[in-house]
């Protein structure tokens, strides 16, 4: 079986150079942002939580729910968690915010 190796267009023109150019600057751009925004790694941090989560409300449901209905419950309950902590902390450091 052959796999499959991404290669890159080659470049031809002054236009498609600078496109790419752009591209990596934008990239190296988000890659600097990533380091001072956090969202996106308590996002990725819920998620796994999520996974552990789950299936302990699937099995404590039983039958009644399904899995993909105890996943989705799951991520309810810890969107619920995360926006009381946020409230809690908007309400007792509000200069914070």
């Amino acid at each position: 079986m052959k796999r499959f190796q991404f290669q890159p267009p080659t470049l031809r023109t002054q236009a498609s150079s600078q496109v790419w150019a752009q591209l990596l600057e934008t990239i190296a751009e988000i890659g600097f942002e990533w380091r001072k925004q956090k969202l996106p790694l308590y996002l990725f941090l819920g998620l796994c939580f999520n996974l552990v989560l789950a299936p302990v409300v699937f099995a404590a449901t039983g039958d009644e729910v399904s899995r993909s209905q105890a996943y989705w419950l799951a991520a309810l309950v810890l969107a619920t968690i995360a926006l009381a902590v946020y409230l809690f902390f908007v309400m007792f450091v509000p200069e914070k915010f």
